[in-house]
């Protein structure tokens, strides 16, 4: 059970609303914790926020897309007051199917800005603001893609990679603070936003994980950074760092392609 003692009494999800945001929430909630829900779509916002609310616990939201300038100054005219003892970032765009020579550059953008940019001013404001206090924790949720590049998603699984280094260098920094930082690395999981990409999840041999287990497992590893793999994909994160780099990432590459279907 998270304690909340260190991450609350008031945590602050990034995506929020359905799938492993949804999942996080209800567990935090189920340990006491207050929460601050911060997502895009208001209709699965606020379903998921009536729910958490049910169990007892405050829950604050706010509708809004972090790729807007003004984001953090939505985030902060909600927050700014609360003592904020978690931070998890879960919001994150994809390129799932999109060569990058040939794909909308503003789109490209727009999957940098989502993966990194935002999550580095959330991670920057909240964690000055952890580390003040001496306790707290952030956690970035990141992705097997971040391992290895791959044909047609290039972009996101470069922004993956880009949060898992960057986990590793911040946990260094705030960890004399008290203050714990995770990256949370997901292999394929059946959430709505993989489904509407259309991921084929039923494939021999495919280990697909829920979203109530690896929010599990990453609340209870939350102090065990910089990195914790989820769902049973250690090995496959060893076998995807290592050499020599041109069989391992063609070999992968096949695999990606009969996940999105194209084979």
């Amino acid at each position: 059970m998270i304690d909340k003692n260190v991450y609350g009494p008031w945590a602050v999800i990034a995506g929020g609303s359905e799938g492993v945001g949804a999942s996080f929430a209800d567990q935090l909630a189920d340990a006491g914790v207050n929460l601050v829900l911060v997502a895009r779509k208001p209709g699965p916002l606020e379903e998921t926020a009536e729910r958490i609310r049910a169990k007892g616990v405050e829950v604050r939201t706010i509708e809004l897309d972090l790729l807007d300038p003004g984001a953090l100054k939505g985030i902060r005219s909600v927050t700014d007051g609360l003592e904020v003892g978690l931070l998890i970032f879960n919001a994150g765009a994809n390129s799932y199917g999109n060569e990058f020579v040939t794909a909308d550059l503003d789109r490209v953008r727009g999957v940098i800005d989502l993966n990194i940019t935002a999550q580095l001013a959330l991670s920057h404001h909240f964690g000055a603001l952890m580390k003040e206090r001496g306790r707290g924790g952030i956690m970035l949720v990141g992705s097997l893609a971040g391992y290895m590049g791959q044909a047609h998603m290039s972009i996101y699984a470069a922004a993956k990679a880009f949060s898992r280094v960057f986990a590793e260098g911040l946990w260094l920094e705030l960890r004399e603070y008290g203050v714990h930082v995770l990256e949370l690395v997901l292999g394929v999981t059946r959430t709505p936003a993989m489904e509407r990409a259309g991921l084929r999840m039923d494939l021999p041999g495919l280990n697909v994980a829920e979203p109530d287990d690896v929010a599990r497992e990453g609340l209870e590893h939350l102090a065990d950074g910089p990195v914790w793999v989820a769902g049973g994909n250690q090995p496959t994160a060893e076998k995807r760092s290592g050499f020599p780099r041109d069989e391992l990432v063609s070999g992968a590459h096949e695999a990606t392609k009969r996940l999105l279907g194209r084979t």
